[in-house]
């Protein structure tokens, strides 16, 4: 497209956007990575913990249970749109830990499936980290 630039001759929208420090390419945002704290998970020991470790870890998460090699919780919700909201919230929990679960989106139910890969798929103490974090805000969107 060209337009007139005042007191100059017709220029094309590339070059006044080249003139303006753009370039040829369109321009492409920064992509935001939350801050992680030093320490948190990322330090975290990816050892498998023992099955007594396990045992004992979900008496201290109501409504978390293992299956197989994973640990796993299904939250139900008032509605769709607090379903996703959970699922918003947790997946930026996941990326401030750097550590990842399966999400189920339902239409109002949120499940959750998670081990370390990193341990060779084994449950470690990761799992229990970002299990407890989802545990602390589940209620806020209404989750039982």
């Amino acid at each position: 497209m060209l337009t007139t630039d005042p007191g100059r001759r017709t220029v094309s929208s590339r070059a006044r956007s080249r003139r303006q420090g753009h370039g040829s390419r369109r321009h492409r945002p920064h992509r935001h990575r939350p801050h992680r704290p030093e320490g948190e998970i990322r330090d975290m020991p990816t050892e498998p913990l023992s099955q007594k470790e396990i045992e004992d870890r979900l008496r201290e998460l109501p409504g978390w249970s293992q299956e197989g090699d994973r640990i796993a919780r299904t939250y139900r919700l008032g509605t769709h749109f607090a379903a996703t909201a959970l699922v918003v919230h947790v997946a930026r929990i996941q990326e401030e830990l750097d550590h990842h679960s399966d999400l189920t989106l339902g239409y109002d139910t949120v499940g959750l499936t998670v081990n370390t890969h990193d341990a060779g798929g084994a449950i470690t103490e990761k799992d229990f980290t970002l299990a407890a974090r989802v545990q602390e805000i589940a209620p806020s969107h209404g989750a039982r």
